[in-house]
């Protein structure tokens, strides 16, 4: 079943135009992964989704409830939540209270168990929750970042590249807590310029191109792709931007 769908979905910002027509849809329980160069419209896609740009024509629905031009907040209630590029954390809060903020949508009396989760599949977070959150290291805020968006109890989980800036160990990890959340029954939809790691870890895929969708499939099938493989591995023109 279809949990997120974008039917013609057109948009961008600032007068500028930068999706174009983008038609997807993320079943329930998947991993599907945005693939693209710089400038193809990956984040500006997960922005759209989750409220903070609003797309001037098509239709986006998760969980069977329209919410094209919904407000952010009232979409992060509907269990859609973004873990943003770069983190965003505040720095001058501990990972506690960096955790806490994460769940305002829920009911006070979800917060001890909620942290228990963030706890249990993050241990050094539990360790160190009284530290600021300005003296982690990449992969410990990354870790901060997603167990704050779990704190909202999200159905769909959206990620902007999750890798940027972490050690190769860093982002094997990163990517096993993903694979953890699938089999949780969390829904995953990647931004991610790291295209063959996740491939081998998403279910599917759909290549950005200039706005629009200009490939899509099976995980598998895409990281076979002479296309994808020079792209991402540097050995042809690849799929522009």
């Amino acid at each position: 079943m279809s949990f997120l769908t974008l039917e013609g979905v057109t948009g961008g910002y600032g007068g500028v135009t930068v999706l174009r027509d983008i038609s997807l849809e993320v079943q329930e329980g998947e991993i599907v992964a945005i693939l693209g160069a710089n400038g193809a419209g990956k984040s500006t896609l997960l922005k759209t989704v989750v409220g903070l740009l609003r797309p001037s024509c098509g239709r986006i629905a998760a969980g069977g409830e329209d919410i094209t031009g919904m407000a952010p907040e009232k979409i992060t209630r509907r269990n859609v939540v973004l873990v943003p590029e770069g983190r965003q954390l505040f720095d001058a809060m501990t990972i506690r209270e960096n955790l806490t903020l994460g769940g305002y949508t829920q009911p006070r009396a979800n917060r001890a168990g909620d942290l228990r989760r963030v706890f249990d599949l993050f241990p050094i977070l539990e360790e160190r929750q009284r530290q600021k959150a300005s003296s982690l290291s990449g992969g410990q805020r990354q870790m901060v970042a997603i167990g704050r968006a779990l704190m909202a109890r999200p159905r769909l989980l959206l990620l902007d590249e999750p890798s940027l800036g972490l050690a190769p160990l860093i982002i094997k990890e990163t990517f096993a807590t993903l694979a953890t959340l699938r089999d949780d029954g969390v829904t995953v939809l990647v931004v991610e310029q790291n295209a063959m790691m996740t491939l081998e870890l998403a279910d599917r895929a759909y290549v950005l191109g200039r706005g629009k969708v200009s490939m899509q499939g099976r995980a598998s099938d895409l990281a076979q792709d002479p296309r994808i493989r020079e792209a991402y591995l540097g050995l042809g023109a690849g799929l522009g931007a």
